[in-house]
């Protein structure tokens, strides 16, 4: 077996369809298994899935387990060379996979590859992630790519030739099978977001590479499972940038973030409110980052508990 697929899904059932199907429909002639973790979905996934794709390895989870430890689940059943990590709402080129494994197999000291994302409606998405810092969390991103684009790597650049970068966004994430085995997979303190950047950030530290490949093609619906509920979503993200700071930083960094990050909150939600109410309240976007806002501010006026986020 060359490639193991592992796939994700919570109430997403046609868009993993989709995914499943832009596998199977690959151009290359690698042997693969695709293995799909049920994240407890309450829609017709659980009869959908193994009815139309008997050669799946579907599991269905009784509760939610996040993404690390889903994923750890199902890589521990796989037997791969290499696995891939595919979000549920992305979509390979047909000689995507073909093309990535290919790289890595003459590139011994690459651990981890990404591909180039797109939107449905074909533009480029960032794919390139920096190590999270308080530059990163505190100042704008796109200034940073602008400014310091070799820095900062991002979709503004146009990226011809493979490129070493610190870490890719997770929706393709194919990880050599001997370096996953020596860094024990996931860590699974991070529920959901920042698993991949952490991953990486390991890999580097035990000496292997991530690569961003820009000749692989992925199409990517960013996000489909965090808009099902965008302030749980929100929260989990905000409680794994604090677990990445407190895993990789001192404390005196750590703290500054959470400074830095509260002052910042509260701008953006006096901002969004009072933009939402000039709109009248007639503004989707408007209204929704008012909510999301307000519902963080509320989670650490509660004093950030574990249990808040996405449903478990």
């Amino acid at each position: 077996m060359v490639v193991s697929v592992i796939l994700l899904t919570r109430n997403t059932c046609k868009q993993t369809q989709e995914a499943i199907e832009s596998v199977l429909g690959s151009s290359d002639t690698l042997t693969k298994e695709i293995f799909v973790v049920d994240n407890a979905s309450t829609d017709e996934t659980p009869k959908v899935l193994p009815e139309t794709y008997p050669q799946v390895h579907y599991s269905r989870m009784e509760r939610n387990l996040g993404f690390a430890r889903a994923v750890n689940f199902a890589a521990h059943e796989a037997n791969g060379d290499f696995l891939l990590l595919l979000n549920s709402d992305a979509r390979l080129a047909p000689d995507a996979l073909g093309l990535a494994v290919e790289w890595m197999r003459s590139h011994r000291s690459c651990g981890v590859a990404g591909g180039q994302l797109y939107s449905p409606d074909g533009k480029k998405q960032n794919s390139i992630a920096n190590f999270p810092s308080l530059a990163t969390e505190l100042l704008n991103k796109f200034l940073l790519r602008t400014l310091w684009p070799k820095r900062f790597p991002g979709k503004e650049q146009d990226y011809r030739e493979p490129l070493e970068v610190e870490s890719i966004i997770g929706a393709f994430f194919l990880v050599r099978r001997s370096v996953w085995d020596t860094l024990r997979g996931l860590d699974e303190r991070f529920f959901f977001f920042l698993e991949e950047t952490d991953f990486c950030l390991r890999a580097r530290r035990a000496g292997f590479c991530t690569m961003h490949l820009p000749q692989v093609h992925v199409w990517h619906g960013q996000g489909q499972t965090a808009k099902q509920n965008l302030e749980g979503a929100r929260i989990e993200y905000w409680k794994s940038r604090y677990t990445y700071f407190a895993k990789h930083y001192g404390m005196l960094t750590h703290g500054l973030l959470h400074i830095g990050l509260l002052l910042r909150l509260v701008v953006d939600f006096v901002a969004s409110c009072t933009l939402n109410v000039l709109t009248i309240g007639q503004s989707r976007r408007w209204r929704e980052k008012c909510s999301v806002y307000g519902a963080l501010l509320w989670w650490h006026l509660q004093g950030c508990p574990a249990k808040a986020g996405l449903p478990r």
